[in-house]
């Protein structure tokens, strides 16, 4: 059997943005995302940004499931989820990859 080397997970997060609110939510993340990229088990975070519907999506590599878990987590109990809520036009969309590095 192949010995996993990597055992990190890749997560999206999409966060449909008002488009009218975008740039403000840009600046907001940029200070966010300082404190995500030192969290304990953050490997690396891309921003991606869609013009056309102002949806935001993060492209996150993270040691293990747990410690985004964990980061999140602490997201919520510092606020932050709270605060970007009347930021957004719709659901946040979290999803779970594992990284296959061998294919």
């Amino acid at each position: 059997p192949l010995k996993r080397v990597n055992m990190s997970v890749m997560i999206t997060l999409e966060m449909p943005v008002k488009p009218d609110m975008l740039e403000d939510y840009l600046n907001i993340l940029k200070g966010a995302l300082v404190e995500t990229r030192d969290y304990k088990g953050c490997r690396s975070v891309t921003t991606l940004v869609d013009q056309e519907t102002s949806s935001v999506v993060l492209v996150e590599e993270w040691d293990s499931v747990e410690d985004q878990q964990a980061y999140i987590a602490w997201r919520t109990e510092t606020g932050l989820i709270d605060a970007i809520a009347p930021f957004m036009q719709g659901e946040l969309v979290t999803r779970t990859y594992d990284l296959k590095t061998e294919i």
